[in-house]
């Protein structure tokens, strides 16, 4: 490999290791080993089990390795390039290598349909394969970004629907986990027919108070603890204790 590619390789692979957001991933010594195990096997090509795979070869592979192509029309590219002659199992088996390598990046099926409408499109206009697997990289992008969203707005959506449901237990009288109330910024739980009212101090700790309603007073204080746990277990045990009972 020439020194070019050997430093275009590393950037890369470097790039492709910073652009994710989380910072968590960036300091994971894990990942920081993948990423230097990556580097050796993209610069250690020299003695690769894959003969009939050079540079721009490899390359392109790497590339629509997310990519929904059929692999009869990747296939008469890569055999048009510089190179032994690779049979469809070549392709196939470089592609599923390249995925293993980056730990399951394979064509996600959602992706299909609208992938090879793209493909089909971009090839019906004589657009060549390196260019074609370009734009699929860009479409899948922007479709792994609105897959995203969706999932977010389904959670927020599902999220919603629980506090709903746990605030209409609450109103109810029905036993509850603990559950915030419109007006305070106490949270109540109910627990064997009885009420309970969680406050936090200006110290960050938690009293815990048994009330008659939610409109009522605080109540009667049963104690004050280091986290909200912690007032959990004490309520698990008032409970259920007679001499609590109002």
């Amino acid at each position: 490999m020439l020194d070019d590619e050997r430093v275009d390789t590393v950037k890369r692979l470097l790039f492709d290791y910073v652009k994710s957001p989380s910072l968590r991933h960036i300091k994971d010594p894990y990942m920081l080993i993948k990423l230097a195990q990556d580097i050796v096997k993209k610069l250690d090509r020299g003695n690769s089990a894959w003969t009939k795979w050079n540079g721009p070869r490899e390359k392109l592979v790497e590339s629509a390795t997310a990519c929904w192509i059929p692999i009869g029309d990747l296939q008469d590219h890569l055999n048009r390039m510089e190179g032994p002659k690779l049979s469809s199992s070549d392709v196939e088996q470089r592609l599923k290598a390249f995925a293993d390598e980056r730990y399951s990046e394979y064509p996600r099926d959602e992706l299909r349909e609208g992938c090879l409408a793209v493909y089909e499109a971009e090839k019906a206009v004589g657009t060549e394969m390196p260019a074609i697997v370009g734009v699929l990289r860009d479409h899948i992008e922007k479709e792994e970004e609105r897959l995203s969203q969706e999932q977010d707005a389904l959670f927020r959506q599902l999220r919603e629907a629980e506090a709903a449901a746990a605030e209409q237990r609450l109103l109810s009288g029905a036993d509850c986990r603990w559950t915030p109330q419109k007006g305070t910024k106490d949270v109540f739980c109910r627990v064997n027919g009885r009420l309970f009212r969680l406050t936090t101090t200006s110290d960050k700790r938690v009293e815990l108070y048994q009330s008659e309603s939610l409109e009522a007073d605080k109540g009667t204080l049963l104690g004050q603890y280091l986290k909200r746990g912690d007032a959990t277990k004490a309520v698990a045990q008032i409970a259920y204790q007679p001499e609590f009972r109002r």
